[in-house]
């Protein structure tokens, strides 16, 4: 009898997670489902024929540095607010910030090189695929963007330190899948245009 209760007293406490969190993991288990409706949806209608080929603009390149680059000024800003140094927050958040403005700028010029390509939104499903691709993705970023921007100001509150790390770690978390959510569609698109 007393190897019963030895056994449950020995019982592991279960992995707790804050609850934004888990929304936010939610959320990005959905969104990577939505994605990946969408490219097995591109290779099956691809399969059919009647498919444009084209080369991807140049700028997807220019935007997949980007986003490489604020994913590491992210990550320097995190590095920072573990260690309580306020201004490497800031700069860091500030930069991040100015990265993802610049990504969706050259989302946008993306979209003017697809045009002057002669491949648009409505026509050739080969174009509407990718206009919904990198539109949907860029519909993401905003959000992101705007998570950045809500950090940033919380750390000129002096909201963001090693203490208080759960909206820090959470935007960490969403840029890193945004920007790993662009280079899969990146990579993608190259290996299937």
């Amino acid at each position: 009898m007393e190897e019963k209760y030895a056994y449950i007293e020995g019982a592991e406490q279960p992995i707790a997670m804050h609850p934004k969190k888990f929304a936010l993991w939610l959320f990005i288990v959905t969104v990577v489902m939505i994605f990946a409706s969408l490219t097995s949806a591109y290779i099956v209608r691809q399969s059919e024929g009647n498919w444009l080929e084209f080369d991807l603009p140049d700028i997807f390149w220019y935007n997949s540095a980007i986003i490489i680059l604020s994913s590491i000024t992210l990550h320097w800003a995190y590095m920072a607010a573990k260690k309580d140094d306020l201004s490497k927050i800031r700069l860091g958040m500030i930069l991040t910030s100015i990265l993802g403005v610049a990504f969706l700028i050259g989302q946008w010029y993306s979209w003017a090189a697809l045009v002057d390509r002669d491949v648009f939104f409505v026509g050739n499903p080969a174009g509407s695929f990718l206009y919904v691709f990198t539109g949907l993705h860029g519909l993401h970023l905003v959000s992101g963007v705007i998570f950045l921007i809500i950090v940033l100001i919380s750390s000129f509150r002096y909201q963001v330190h090693s203490k208080n790390m759960h909206t820090m770690e959470m935007c960490v978390t969403y840029w890193h899948f945004l920007g790993g959510l662009w280079l899969y569609l990146f990579m993608f698109l190259l290996l299937n245009h």
